[in-house]
């Protein structure tokens, strides 16, 4: 048997909102395995993962470039949301912003080599450090080159969504990447759903109708029930518009009220910090050791 550690317990209670007893043998039927040990928590219905968030924000800023058909997000990442909001700061994230978009480098690690006049992005990254006092790093960007048109839309600087669109206008691409920045959908459509992301929903959900004790020949109307609602929660082009004041018009319905010429090629949506843990600390004893 895999030996469990107090910290992976730890880890699974705070990601699921179970018990200790529940996370260690969840963990223990996973052998260790993480994932899987949430699966089995959800199987049981005692997960409350699919409903709590658990991305800690760091802070920051969500910047972006528009250049005909060209369109940058990026993500660049400051300790205090008070450096966020040194002009500073703010003229580094959209120059990195912009560097992306002429220079089109491959990863960080590439544009951390370009060059920014006489320096490096990596030595003008550094010299901004030392100035402000606080660790400053370029997490991410996307970068969308297309025939089509590209939409962007920021909320506050928190929330970046980039579309790349056909058809439509200027005022149907806002729409889309605003609904997009408010329901956070994660695929397009449910053809680009990939294929074991499905074949896991549909093992836990089977688990969860086993579980209730449900008759096994109306199990398989429960799965499809079940993925038609985890489409309609995930997919853009399934979700309901977030406009629509009936609550029934899906994005789908929408890009065919334009003409039926409108179509959504890809899209991205980057929310500061999402998926950053952040140092949790105890202010007086920073200070008393900072004493010592």
């Amino acid at each position: 048997m895999a030996t469990i550690s107090a910290s992976a317990v730890k880890d699974l209670r705070e990601k699921t909102g179970v018990g200790m007893m529940d996370a260690k043998k969840a963990l223990e039927e996973a052998g260790g395995d993480f994932e899987k040990a949430v699966d089995i928590l959800r199987k049981k219905g005692l997960s409350a993962a699919a409903k709590k968030a658990d991305r800690v924000a760091s802070e920051g800023m969500i910047a972006f470039c528009s250049s005909g058909k060209t369109g940058v997000l990026a993500e660049i990442n400051s300790e205090t949301d008070f450096v966020s909001k040194n002009p500073e700061f703010q003229e580094f994230a959209k120059t990195i912003a912009d560097l992306v978009s002429t220079q089109n480098p491959a990863d960080v690690a590439a544009l951390s080599q370009l060059m920014l006049g006489s320096e490096t992005v990596e030595a003008r990254r550094q010299t901004l450090v030392q100035k402000i006092g606080e660790n400053i790093a370029i997490r991410r960007f996307e970068r969308f080159e297309t025939d089509g048109s590209i939409a962007l839309y920021l909320h506050g600087n928190r929330i970046g969504v980039m579309v790349d669109f056909d058809g439509g206008d200027e005022h149907l691409g806002k729409d889309i990447a605003m609904h997009i920045a408010a329901a956070n959908p994660l695929y397009l459509s449910r053809e680009t759903v990939p294929a074991e992301t499905i074949a896991r929903e549909r093992a836990v959900y089977e688990g969860q109708a086993k579980e209730s004790g449900k008759p096994a020949a109306v199990i398989g109307k429960i799965l499809d029930g079940k993925m038609e609602k985890f489409y309609a929660d995930f997919c853009l082009l399934e979700q309901v518009y977030i406009k629509d004041p009936d609550g029934k018009l899906k994005v789908k319905d929408l890009l065919k009220k334009s003409g039926g010429a409108a179509a959504i090629r890809r899209f991205v949506r980057y929310q500061l910090g999402e998926g950053i843990e952040k140092k949790k600390s105890n202010f007086a004893e920073e200070v008393a050791a900072q004493l010592k």
